[in-house]
């Protein structure tokens, strides 16, 4: 089922080909130039959500010769100054900014622009792939929708907003056979890469503990929940298709752009916006799956059942697997950072991101999310360790791999398999933060907050009427 358009227009080309030219077969560069792409080994991509995140996205496609953004889906057609890129977005800015990228490949681009995504996906029939870079509450939706309707899916991260969503996105992935990547980027680097070899060949010997903070906090510190207030809805904003899945509740300022985060109803926090980063390198190299026990408690101010709180610290327990130990994962945010080991020297810091993982023969720290080599201590041990030789392949680009993957090559490796589960693991933690800081004993099997039957609520949320996935 994957890439078979692509594929048969390829046999298609051929055939041709080949009977018009009596068997002689003419290279491409030859007939198109340098760098010249033929139009059935391009791949046309649609943006759903327009904000600042997906910029990053587009300018990662833009470098690539065999993709093309052909379309924009967003409810919002302008926000002015978005607080956490410092530009405008919505449908318009984004949409010009998609066709400054290839201006100069091509004169004149002109993208297609819709407010929903539905409509654009009945209408733009050469789309092959999308990319999701909506609020959370919608991840699921939008990528099933658009999986269901024959596409390939790139989905920021965290892939879904519940538990029982993961679990479904990737069973639509299986079934569909399409190509996936979750938005994890520094999956892709090769520090991380480093640091699993590391972890996986021993460097520190065997490791029971590891730890992962970021300094993210609230955008909204000093609110207590919901706004109480309404205030009028921004011209050229379809609100309620905004909310999607989730039900409707009257418009506040305060959500939109960005801000929207710090509200269980649409976002997972700074756990759910940072875990899938911070705690990869340790789901990666373990192949931890789902933990026999978590407990994230709040920190600072302290949230509530709408709001996420200020910070907070959380303790994940997974069970010895084959030869892995038992091993305890720590989460924290909002400033709150682990202790140092003594094998660690006194004067260094730790940066406001980053992971640390203990072994019986030392330590490694990783900092900016392991956007940084391995660090091993003691120095000693740093010195003498044998250093594994590369065992993972080493990537092209986050988005390269997606596209490879689109036109037949291997799965990204960040597929929705793989992402579905470090999702879970992050989820986990969002709902025990949900429950006010409760222990959750977690049947994965029966997806079940063992004897906490008020879990269930957030383990599989309900939705509007026609959001079913």
């Amino acid at each position: 089922m994957k890439n078979r358009k692509n594929q048969n227009r390829r046999e298609f080309l051929k055939e041709t080909a080949l009977s018009a030219a009596g068997l002689m077969i003419v290279p491409r560069h030859v007939i198109g130039g340098k760098g010249f792409t033929a139009p059935s080994d391009m791949v046309n991509i649609a943006i759903i959500g327009a904000g600042g995140q997906s910029m990053y996205s587009i300018r990662e496609l833009a470098k690539l010769n065999d993709a093309r953004i052909i379309s924009i889906a967003d409810p919002a057609e302008h926000w002015e100054n978005d607080i956490l890129y410092s530009t405008d977005t919505g449908r318009g800015p984004v949409k010009k900014f998609i066709e400054s990228q290839y201006k100069e490949k091509i004169p004149n681009y002109k993208i297609s622009e819709y407010v929903d995504f539905r409509e654009m996906l009945k209408k733009e029939k050469a789309i092959d792939a999308i990319v999701c870079a909506s609020p959370d509450n919608t991840h699921a939706y939008i990528s099933i929708y658009s999986m269901k309707a024959g596409k390939h899916v790139y989905c920021e991260k965290p892939l879904t907003h519940n538990i029982r969503e993961a679990r479904e996105i990737n069973r639509v992935a299986k079934e569909t056979g399409l190509a996936t990547q979750m938005g994890n980027q520094l999956h892709s680097t090769d520090t991380i890469r480093q640091t699993v070899e590391y972890l996986r060949g021993g460097v520190i010997g065997t490791v029971r503990e590891a730890h992962a903070w970021v300094s993210a906090t609230r955008w909204l510190p000093f609110l207590s929940g919901f706004p109480k207030e309404s205030t009028p809805v921004p011209g050229n904003f379809n609100w309620d298709l905004w909310l999607g899945p989730t039900g409707f509740r009257p418009y506040n300022k305060m959500y939109t752009p960005v801000k929207w985060r710090d509200f269980w109803d649409f976002g997972c926090g700074a756990l759910g916006d940072f875990g899938c980063h911070d705690m990869d390198a340790a789901a990666w190299a373990f192949n931890l799956s789902s933990p026999d026990t978590v407990q994230v408690f709040p920190a600072g101010n302290r949230g509530s059942k709408d709001i996420a709180p200020y910070g907070e610290i959380g303790y994940y327990n997974f069970s010895a697997r084959g030869e892995q130990a038992p091993l305890k994962l720590t989460w924290y945010s909002g400033g709150l950072l682990p202790d140092i080991p003594e094998s660690v020297p006194g004067d260094l810091k730790l940066s406001g991101r980053g992971a640390m993982y203990v072994g019986d023969k030392g330590v490694i720290i990783t900092n900016g999310g392991a956007s940084t080599p391995p660090l091993v201590f003691p120095e000693k041990l740093r010195k003498s360790a044998t250093i594994p030789q590369p065992s993972l392949p080493r990537s092209k680009g986050h988005h390269r791999e997606w596209i490879d993957a689109v036109k037949g090559g291997v799965p990204a490796m960040s597929n929705f398999e793989y992402a579905s589960k470090l999702t879970e693991i992050t989820l986990l933690g969002v709902l025990s933060l949900r429950l006010g800081g409760q222990k959750v004993y977690w049947d994965s099997e029966g997806m079940k907050a063992t004897g906490l039957s008020e879990a269930d609520i957030f383990i599989s949320e309900p939705v509007r009427k026609g959001w079913e996935i």
